[in-house]
């Protein structure tokens, strides 16, 4: 029998809770949820922030390292291209997340996808386009790739210990840590990754504008490094809108947001507009779909058609205008209304030494500067200990060399082969390298030009084993060497600016305030809930109305179409919109269904509409209880565009009739007793307050209740006066059938 589980109910105030888990035995054993998070969820935490989603100070997360550093040991730096899907498979070798992931890698590094101011990899075949939703690359099998000649400059020198090398995931290849990157590729190529609790998005920046902020940093700490770095430099262009402020943010910490627009030109001929670069935080067929969306609304009705035309010339987008626009305030219309403009968040979290860190773009270049210090250094730590290595044989080779004719008798007078060396050790006082190396020297390179040439170079390695020792001991010999690498880089790959740069301060907002043009409109609203928008000149053409089968017309308002429309529901919620928003209709067709159009509540249904141009007069609200509640309609207005207010009545008594006043009117209430009263509403004082329950107009017995509501109109009754009170709550007179039948009561 299972132990019963602990009541943990009265240590709910306590920080660690108890939780129960099934142990190996089928028993329910408590467990707190802290150690738990901690020792499940933490390591998963931290491997994805450390081995997945953060790049690290040579500008790459592991899967990018792991596919270009297989391209390394396949030989595709500067040689053919080979069948993407064999370097997926390669790859396998070290990420073993699959050859999906591995190929979509791959794809955001390629020439072909466009996504990099310096692609890494040289492509081939469809590869996709970064600026496009729909546009997808080909499979693996059908793509071909290379390293990108670029590539020369993150794997120079990795064979020269520049950086630390790891076992992969079987423990059967060994894998770097880190690029020796001879650039700050961490800031020329634009990088963004999700972790747990963090997440990373860094902007790319020009090159050669790089290079030459690296280099002023390098001589001067306390360089200003905005006068070289303007702003961030994008693969797919576009103009930045340049905010010092916000730029200062971005350069100081590492965090902020850039404004990204579009560039166009306008073809006069055509009269139309070519978008050629947008925003990298958008696609064409997000900002088709925007203006197409605008347009059936009714908000740029300049544009007549939108189509997409990119093709082998690259990105196209084509916007026919119609006669007499204004080109520069519909331009400021798309920017505000589409993702024409869009905004780049900026978020410089970067590995530095396995510790996630937010750095402004200079901490982040002298990150970079300090790494690079200690590749430099330990290559020529490498070339150093090398040289020395070959120096110590030639040494040897130096001694022997004086007197020849001792080291051939000594192995010639040796009997046994495995001596040799220690025989040569003791004749020469030399060590066991020195005497292998001199063991292996072929006869034939006995002879005076060989040995004037290894005396020679004899002194060349000491000069330049000297000269490295210097390298080593001088850390501003290093930064020389490091500027000069970058010198050469600016000059061989630099390129001109992608981005343009719009100063905050020339560029106009748009004041969004849309010509709704006014015309008389007649509007129809059903027991369906259809509503028809129908313009007088189409009603005397045809004014017979199209219903669904069982519908009919409940309400008829005559409006313009600069008129505000409220439609009040059973759910007491108020959705507002307005005549302009909805199309001209014929009587011929069937409405608009706008409980679909409002995007009403399950199981709501639209009960009244209220057109309105200055929200005067009041509402109306008559409940089964006899009271009656008066709101002014101003009280439904809003400052704000909202299309949905919450708490428009009462919902203590069940609503019998809802009604809209321009003016005090005469009303009849008539209650399942038979009783009938009739009353103007200038007798009922107007609430501020939407929920108020109302004042007691027709007092009634126990049982009975308000039936019916409508206007009182000129000859309904004969004698009035008879069910008039003077003052209210009133009860009411019964019905004179000699004055009207209540089943004859009409709304």
């Amino acid at each position: 029998m299972a132990p019963k589980r602990k009541n943990s109910s009265s240590n709910m105030g306590h920080i660690e809770k108890n939780h129960g888990v099934i142990n190996g035995a089928g028993e329910i054993v408590e467990q707190k949820i802290v150690s738990t998070l901690e020792q499940n969820y933490m390591p998963y935490a931290i491997s994805v922030i450390l081995s997945r989603a953060i790049p690290q100070i040579d500008g790459f997360k592991p899967s990018h390292r792991k596919l270009l550093y297989t391209m390394y040991k396949m030989g595709l730096l500067g040689s053919a291209r080979t069948k993407s899907a064999n370097i997926v498979g390669q790859t396998m070798k070290l990420n073993p997340h699959g050859d999906s992931a591995i190929y979509d890698t791959m794809v955001r590094l390629s020439r072909g996808y466009e996504a990099l101011l310096h692609p890494y990899i040289d492509s081939k075949g469809n590869f996709g386009k970064f600026y496009s939703r729909d546009m997808m690359c080909a499979a693996s099998r059908y793509t071909e790739a290379r390293l990108d000649n670029i590539c020369e400059e993150l794997f120079k020198d990795i064979d020269k210990d520049t950086v630390d090398f790891v076992d992969n995931y079987d423990n059967t290849l060994k894998e770097p840590v880190l690029l020796p990157a001879r650039f700050p590729s961490i800031l020329v190529n634009a990088n963004t990754g999700i972790a747990v609790g963090m997440a990373s998005s860094i902007c790319s920046f020009n090159l050669k504008e790089i290079c030459k902020a690296t280099i002023a940093l390098i001589k001067n700490p306390k360089a200003d490094i905005r006068k070289i770095l303007l702003a961030p430099d994008f693969a797919g262009g576009g103009s930045i809108i340049y905010d010092e402020k916000i730029m200062d943010d971005i350069y100081n910490t590492g965090k902020g947001s850039i404004r990204i627009r579009a560039r166009y030109t306008y073809d006069k001929t055509q009269n139309c507009i070519d978008i050629s670069s947008i925003p990298p935080t958008t696609t064409s067929e997000a900002i088709i779909d925007k203006v197409i969306e605008l347009i059936k609304k009714g908000s740029l009705k300049e544009i007549s058609d939108i189509r997409d035309e990119t093709g082998i010339d690259g990105l196209k987008i084509t916007i026919d205008l119609k006669r007499g626009v204004v080109l520069d305030n519909l331009m400021r219309k798309l920017y505000k209304l589409t993702p024409l403009e869009d905004s780049f968040s900026c978020n410089f979290n970067v590995l530095i030494d396995d510790v996630p860190k937010v750095l402004g773009i200079k901490s982040l270049i002298c990150e970079w500067i300090n790494f690079r210090i200690k590749c430099v250094k330990r290559r020529t730590k490498f070339e150093l200990d090398g040289q020395k290595s070959k120096l110590h044989l030639l040494k040897a080779l130096e001694k022997i060399l004086i007197d020849i004719d001792k080291a051939i008798e000594i192995i010639r007078n040796t009997k046994e082969e495995a001596m040799v060396v220690p025989n040569l050790m003791n004749g020469f006082s030399i060590d066991e390298i020195q005497a292998n190396y001199v063991a292996e020297i072929k006869l034939r390179h006995l002879n005076r030009e060989y040995i004037l040439n290894r005396i020679d170079e004899i002194k060349k390695l000491k000069e330049s084993i000297e000269k490295l020792e210097s390298i080593i001991n001088d850390e501003n010999k290093i930064k020389e060497i490091i500027i000069k690498e970058l010198l050469d880089i600016s000059e061989k790959y630099g390129k001109p600016r992608k981005t343009m740069l719009l100063y905050k301060e020339d560029i106009e907002e748009p004041i969004l305030t849309e010509e709704i043009r006014d015309y008389p409109v007649c509007l129809f609203f059903t027991k369906h809930q259809y509503l028809k928008k129908i313009t007088p000149q189409s009603l005397r053409m045809n004014s017979e109305q199209k219903l669904k089968d069982g519908d009919e017309i409940i309400q008829t308002i005559d409006a313009t179409n600069t008129f505000d429309l409220l439609f009040f529901t059973d759910k007491q919620q108020v959705y507002k919109s307005k005549v302009s928003e909805f199309q001209d209709m014929k009587a011929s067709v069937l409405g608009e269904f706008m409980p679909a159009r409002l995007d009403v509540d399950k199981d709501e249904s639209i009960l009244y509409m209220v057109a309105t141009k200055d929200y005067s007069g009041n509402m109306l609200f008559f409940f089964e209880n006899g009271k009656v509640a008066k709101i002014s309609l101003d009280s439904y207005k809003t400052k704000t565009n909202r299309k949905k207010l919450i708490s428009a009545y009462s919902n203590k008594s069940k609503l019998v009739r809802i009604k809209y006043f321009d003016k005090e009117k005469d009303v009849l209430l008539a209650s399942s007793d038979g009783r009938i009263l009739i009353f103007n509403t200038g007798m009922l004082q107007t609430k501020s307050t939407k929920t108020t329950l109302g004042v007691s107009v027709m007092s009634l017995k126990k049982g009975q209740r308000v039936i019916k509501v409508s206007k009182l109109q000129p000859g309904d009754l004969k004698n009035e006066l008879r069910y008039r009170p003077k003052n209210l709550p009133a009860a009411g007179s019964l019905q004179n059938t000699d004055d009207i039948k209540l089943g004859q009561l009409s709304l």
